[in-house]
């Protein structure tokens, strides 16, 4: 029974199986492609919204001030340690089901669970945040346009949660049965047309994903640029106004501005040529994401006290605190564009996983149904938009965010380990990328990781612990005896 929770699945027959027929998916993807959606995830509601809090710090953490940079440095070096783990991966095994897949053929059957159940943390309860926080700024560009909310009408706008507490929302909104009817419509929309986009095919979402890219790309170069001429060295004093402590705290929370560029191996299986394209993708995309986020934190720290920063919308307060209200503006367009392309690559990865876990047998069959004209996991990506739309209209951010962090840690531990343990049990196999310095890389990888999850407030431990109690229940009484590795056991 113990060894059955630990069985292998080969990277030959993982491989193998892929290419059959009825679970083939469409290759259409290229090392640009990918780059671009390791962009688009990357990129999101992490640089304009929590490099303020980073910075500012609040009444439970100490702020950063202006070295931010140096917590972006840090960070982006510990995203680096798995990002070079991922790549090995990525190139080895180029199957859509990223660090489940990965975890399979390495660390065990159950492992790999824990970490497929585990994922859903980063990508759809991820995303649920991302679709709240794109509302707010699409709300707040509305309003900047002229065209803001009526009272009458925020009933619409906003989660229960927050509806609920305010009377004035509450005297105008519908009532059933005596309750309010309050939720949070654009929240709900847009994750409902990323899905249709997502349906319609991965070149489509990949083509409409790099337009978003371009277009968020450029408004980050056009803060920085606008911001340079008013840059006020003066504001970079005190550098570390916390020390040393205020920095890790900081580099701790700006990590959810580099949760994403491991989306990109969940595309593997569209790849046009995975063993060289995945690797490029994901490391080149971390390195365009980090050069921009120093200097976005540079400028940013230097336009206004970092006292200021604490705010949702750190780079848009830094243009108003300029009175460069029209750049302001442009700002939060890039904020709308960049939640979306986040939303999107979060809702391409979620699915595929999902994929992965059917075609094992972990999942009802049913989940690994590919669409016979459009190639693409529709049933699972239905299943990931439904998941994600009905909660982000009725919760606040803060619900939704707070798991997210832990899972892709979790993650991103199990994949650096698991470099180590196939290194050792499989030293020949042909790794068209190898990571550098193994096992030093992959235990720097493994250490960061570790470091950022016990700095975690309790509350969120214990919330995984839950979430980690429930996915197990469902294996052990479901997925353990349809795994397909039964089956190869004659059992």
């Amino acid at each position: 029974m113990v060894k059955d929770l630990f069985r292998i699945k080969s990277v030959d027959s993982i491989v193998t199986e892929s290419e059959k027929a009825e679970h083939r998916l469409k290759k259409a993807l290229g090392a640009i492609d990918l780059t671009a959606l390791g962009v688009g995830a990357i990129i999101g509601a992490g640089i304009f919204a929590l490099t303020g809090t980073a910075a500012a710090g609040g009444a439970h953490r100490l702020g950063a001030g202006p070295g931010l940079i140096v917590s972006f440095i840090i960070t982006g070096l510990a995203c680096g340690f798995c990002a070079l783990c991922y790549a090995e991966f990525a190139s080895m095994i180029p199957i859509a089901g990223s660090a489940y897949t990965y975890a399979y053929a390495t660390l065990g059957e159950l492992i790999a669970w824990i970490i497929g159940w585990d994922l859903i943390l980063e990508y759809a309860v991820g995303n649920i945040a991302v679709a709240v926080s794109w509302s707010g700024y699409f709300l707040e560009l509305l309003r900047g346009l002229g065209l803001e909310t009526t009272e009458g009408w925020r009933w619409l706008t906003v989660s229960y949660n927050v509806g609920f507490h305010n009377p004035d929302i509450v005297s105008h909104a519908p009532h059933l049965f005596g309750l309010p009817i309050i939720f949070n419509l654009p929240a709900f929309l847009i994750v409902a047309f990323i899905t249709l986009v997502l349906v319609i095919g991965v070149k489509e979402s990949a083509r409409f994903n790099s337009i978003m890219v371009g277009v968020k790309l450029l408004i980050l170069l056009f803060f920085i640029a606008v911001g340079v001429f008013y840059v006020q060295p003066a504001h970079w004093q005190p550098f570390a106004p916390n020390g040393w402590a205020g920095i890790m705290t900081g580099a701790a929370l700006v990590f959810f501005a580099y949760i994403g560029f491991d989306a990109i191996s969940t595309t593997a299986e569209e790849a046009k040529n995975p063993q060289r394209d995945l690797p490029l993708g994901m490391i080149a995309s971390l390195v365009v994401c980090t050069i921009l986020y120093i200097a976005t934190a540079a400028v940013l720290t230097g336009l206004i006290p970092y006292t200021e920063l604490d705010t949702p919308e750190p780079l848009a307060k830094a243009l108003t605190y300029l009175n460069l209200n029209w750049a302001a503006g442009i700002v939060s367009f890039g904020a709308v564009i960049a939640t979306t392309a986040v939303l999107l690559v979060f809702q391409l990865g979620q699915p595929r996983i999902f994929f992965s876990m059917s075609r094992d047998g972990l999942l009802p069959k049913k989940f690994a149904s590919i669409h016979p004209r459009f190639q693409t996991p529709h049933v699972t990506t239905i299943l990931t938009g439904i998941f994600v739309a009905l909660p982000a209209a009725f919760v606040d951010i803060g619900e939704a965010a707070e798991l997210t962090n832990i899972g892709t840690l979790f993650a991103f531990v199990l994949v650096s380990a698991g470099v180590i343990v196939l290194r050792h049990k499989d030293p020949e196999r042909k790794r068209p990328f190898r990571c550098p310095w193994v096992p030093v890389v992959p235990l720097l990888g493994i250490a960061s990781c570790v470091y950022l999850m016990v700095s975690l407030p309790r509350i969120t431990w214990i919330r995984f612990m839950v979430w980690l109690a429930i996915g197990l229940s469902i294996y052990f009484f479901y997925s353990q005896r349809r795994s397909r590795l039964n089956s190869v056991a004659g059992r």
